[in-house]
């Protein structure tokens, strides 16, 4: 069990490199990943989503009842500004509709589940960053649709009524069994280390689903084009930019704006891609784009993280030695 937990610590440390290594396996060998389709892909995705739950407790609930405020203005920015710039960068370079609806999709999910790692590698608020993820996950089988159709639905066939009941299945349900077994078992050893080994497993499902993808799309993958790419990281900086500054127009302490910059810019890509397979399985620019965009993430999020933290040593680096210097 102890080499399992270890194993789930390095690739949530290194979930950007596993999932584009798993990849570029599934490029060159695309019978590796294959099989994650359908009811397969459904179930990964389940899977993921029972992770997230198995980290939330009685605590985190509570943390939701006593901030509202916080969580308002962090939810009403998750929905808001990344599926408009989606819309808008679609817009200004003229993307195809598949890549139009991959964007959009990417951009009306919920938060990502590795934000709350990417948090607490920053030193933002990581109770602020539950919380979040927690909400908007919980509405966005509502919000998402209703997004998606009011956005693209005047170019792109979609049936809203059965994307709600398929994210109900994949999000609500899977999060809520796990949250009400982490309540109920949380204080035994036997699951505090299952708990520990299920980010791993969440990282696995997130590569094998980007792996289906690059699996049977990976031939129209270059076809996309350099604009594709530069799309997702426009959407991605500009979501982390604009996270940060609701912040700051909220004068949200520095922790906080660190928090919100990324629960906006990450998105859970995994989840648009699964969406993407289910409701849209003839559109490859749309997997393409959500596939991208999972990889993206993972890695940018991390590296915003990094360079927060590392602005915070330097800091007190510097506040270290002329503290020095005025002693001497």
């Amino acid at each position: 069990m102890s080499l399992l937990i270890t194993l789930s610590r390095i690739l949530a440390k290194y979930t950007a490199l596993f999932v584009i290594g798993t990849a570029v396996f599934a490029y060159f060998v695309p019978s590796s990943c294959t099989f994650v389709k359908g009811n397969t892909q459904i179930i990964i995705l389940g899977i993921i989503m029972l992770s997230m739950g198995m980290t939330l407790g009685r605590q985190d609930y509570r943390i939701l009842a006593q901030r509202p405020f916080d969580i308002l203005i962090g939810t009403i920015a998750q929905f808001t500004i990344m599926p408009l710039i989606a819309i808008a960068l679609a817009t200004t370079f003229n993307l195809s509709d598949g890549l139009t609806l991959g964007l959009v999709l990417v951009g009306c999910c919920p938060g990502g589940v590795s934000s709350n790692i990417m948090t607490f590698l920053c030193k933002g608020d990581v109770a602020f960053s539950v919380g979040m993820t927690t909400v908007s996950t919980i509405i966005a089988p509502v919000a998402t649709p209703l997004l998606v159709n009011y956005l693209v639905g005047q170019r792109i066939d979609i049936d809203g009524w059965s994307m709600f009941q398929f994210m109900l299945m994949v999000t609500i349900v899977p999060v809520g069994i796990g949250s009400l077994c982490n309540i109920i078992f949380g204080k035994f050893d036997f699951f505090k280390k299952i708990r520990q080994i299920m980010p791993g497993v969440a990282v696995i499902g997130f590569a094998l689903i980007v792996g289906g993808v690059i699996a049977y799309h990976g031939q129209k993958f270059l076809e996309s084009g350099l604009v594709i790419f530069l799309c997702i990281f426009c959407h991605n900086a500009l979501g982390y930019l604009l996270g940060f500054f609701a912040g700051r127009t909220f004068k949200m302490s520095t922790a906080k704006k660190r928090t919100l910059a990324i629960e906006v810019g990450v998105q859970n890509a995994g989840l648009a891609t699964g969406l993407c397979g289910k409701f849209f399985p003839t559109s490859a620019e749309a997997a393409i784009a959500s596939a991208v965009s999972c990889v993206w993430h993972s890695i940018s999020g991390t590296i915003l993280a990094n360079i927060f933290a590392t602005y915070d040593k330097k800091k007190a680096e510097g506040s270290n030695n002329l503290q020095t210097s005025t002693e001497q």
